[in-house]
């Protein structure tokens, strides 16, 4: 299929009370295998493949190094690839637009886009967001083809952990309502946990949700909350990682 046609699947992906289940990975090997799995779509984890290379996540492995990992993946599989692209590597939206060109232009057909200030405390405004999406969106546009915005708010992540994670629904929504304004596709909330404000979300929001979890036996539950989306972030990464540390220390 073309890139096109990639991304017009990946998007029909997203329906709400049957989602699309994403088990995150790092490098080409990791893709080609949840390909011959069944998966219907590739995606990275941005902790994971910077953790591959040696490095932290929030934007520590450099962009030139994610997007020659991103380039071997696309090119090792078929599906849709999808990408955790963190804050776009860069805080202003000009910036932003070249980085998504891109990364677009590397053949995937999405890419997950956050509000957390990398680096930096808290998240950023709602208008300095909707700025950075709007450039993301026009970047996309400019290609040619419909690339899926994940948009991702961390008000859930960023909270002070004495906050009711129900006290911050409503800043949440506001965020959802003005990032597909902007041009987004998809609203991705790491961090919510409770199940009743999932619900609410799924509930108000005018986008197709995303939920994190670190277990694939937690799909059925979401799926019946009206979720689209379901990934496990670095979970698989970790869980190998520590499969390997058990094995060797068995052999030693």
């Amino acid at each position: 299929m073309s890139q096109i046609e990639k991304a017009r699947q990946f998007r029909s992906f997203h329906v709400p009370y049957n989602p699309l289940f994403l088990y995150n990975i790092w490098d080409a090997g990791s893709a080609k295998a949840v390909e011959s799995a069944g998966s219907k779509a590739v995606a990275t984890s941005s902790w994971s493949v910077a953790a591959a290379h040696g490095y932290e996540d929030g934007e520590q492995l450099p962009l030139d190094e994610m997007l020659a990992t991103v380039a071997k993946i696309a090119r090792s599989v078929e599906l849709p690839v999808t990408v955790d692209f963190e804050g776009g590597y860069a805080a202003d939206p000009e910036t932003v637009g070249q980085n998504v060109r891109r990364l677009l232009e590397l053949g995937v057909v999405g890419f997950n886009f956050e509000d957390q200030i990398v680096d930096g405390p808290g998240l950023y405004s709602v208008e300095d967001q909707v700025s950075r999406i709007r450039a993301a969106r026009r970047a996309a546009d400019s290609l040619g083809f419909p690339a899926f915005i994940n948009a991702r708010t961390d008000v859930f992540l960023k909270a002070d952990r004495a906050v009711a994670q129900a006290d911050l629904g409503e800043e949440a929504i506001l965020r959802e309502n003005a990032y597909a304004s902007a041009g987004a596709d998809g609203f991705f909330v790491p961090g919510v946990t409770d199940t009743v404000l999932i619900r609410q979300v799924c509930g108000a929001a005018t986008l197709p949700v995303n939920i994190m979890t670190t277990s694939a036996l937690e799909v059925r539950k979401f799926a019946e909350l009206g979720v689209a989306r379901i990934s496990l972030g670095p979970a698989p990464y970790i869980a190998l990682m520590s499969t390997v540390e058990e094995q060797m220390k068995a052999l030693l």
